[in-house]
């Protein structure tokens, strides 16, 4: 790969770190070689990166539930430390699910944090949210990812991130790209983010959208068993987790805390079986 606009090096550095929650670590895409047991769509755009041009460290600081203002105290100052040249942000799509969120306030949060990241001279990508489609339930809070959205928007602009419009990506209206909770992509949808975030920073890759024939059309008993489940499955053990004060991520570390090097063959998973290997002999 030539030299890319998209992605200067500072100093000969390549550095990209992931910021986040669930979207970024990778809550959908399961793989248990890996850290947390999951992969995700950042995971396969370290890999790219690597292999198109080779001596890329990659950290992902991302954990499942939190709110913006642990992205902030938790995620910021590592990932400042670790002097990036590429990061990567999601946060603010678990303020937005909480009901007493102060949306103006909380995009205020947003800014300064992007204001940060964009000081160090890095590339940032940011990303809107996707109105998935979960329940009626959820219809009111559409109006806050839409005002969500447009201030992302309106910040991407200002301070020069490149933007991952994932409102629009019209890919993700096919159930099949998301997982059994309704909320996390599948496995399916991590894989094209990863390759709509790759064509945004104008690297080369071969993630090819799957080639699925039309969703076959659930009969009203199938449709009433899925809802059952879902409900069952994950709705209950939702709100249990809101009355307890307790999260996902409560227990977890971030999968990659430190910049690693990305093998170019293999990826990380060949890292991660390394580690392990290492970890036994000891």
């Amino acid at each position: 790969m030539g030299a890319n606009p998209l992605l200067p090096e500072l100093e000969g550095r390549r550095v990209f770190v992931a910021l986040g929650d669930s979207f970024t670590e990778g809550v959908g895409d399961r793989d248990e070689r890996l850290p947390n047991g999951v992969r995700g769509w950042a995971d396969r755009v370290a890999e790219k990166l690597a292999k198109a041009r080779p001596g890329w460290r990659y950290a992902n600081l991302a954990i499942r539930s939190k709110r913006l203002r642990h992205v902030i105290t938790e995620q910021l100052e590592p990932a400042l430390a670790m002097r990036p040249t590429l990061v990567t942000l999601y946060a603010g799509g678990n303020d937005i699910l909480d009901l007493g969120t102060d949306m103006a306030a909380l995009m205020d949060d947003y800014e300064n944090l992007v204001a940060s990241l964009a000081g160090t001279g890095a590339t940032v990508v940011l990303f809107t949210g996707f109105d998935v489609k979960v329940s009626a339930l959820l219809e009111p809070l559409k109006k806050r990812n839409a005002a969500y959205n447009q201030r992302v928007r309106e910040i991407a602009a200002k301070y020069g991130a490149v933007l991952v419009d994932y409102w629009c990506l019209d890919a993700f209206h096919d159930r099949r790209m998301w997982d059994s909770d309704r909320l996390h992509m599948s496995k399916a949808g991590h894989k094209y983010l990863a390759g709509q975030v790759l064509d945004q920073l104008g690297v080369p890759h071969k993630i090819r959208p799957k080639d699925w024939d039309p969703p076959a059309r659930l009969s009203l008993r199938e449709w009433e068993r899925r809802q059952r489940r879902w409900v069952n499955d994950w709705v209950l053990p939702l709100f249990g987790r809101k009355i307890r004060g307790i999260t996902l991520g409560d227990a977890l570390s971030p999968r990659w805390p430190e910049p690693v090097k990305v093998p170019r063959k293999g990826g990380l998973k060949k890292l991660a079986e390394s580690r392990r290997a290492d970890a036994g002999s000891a």
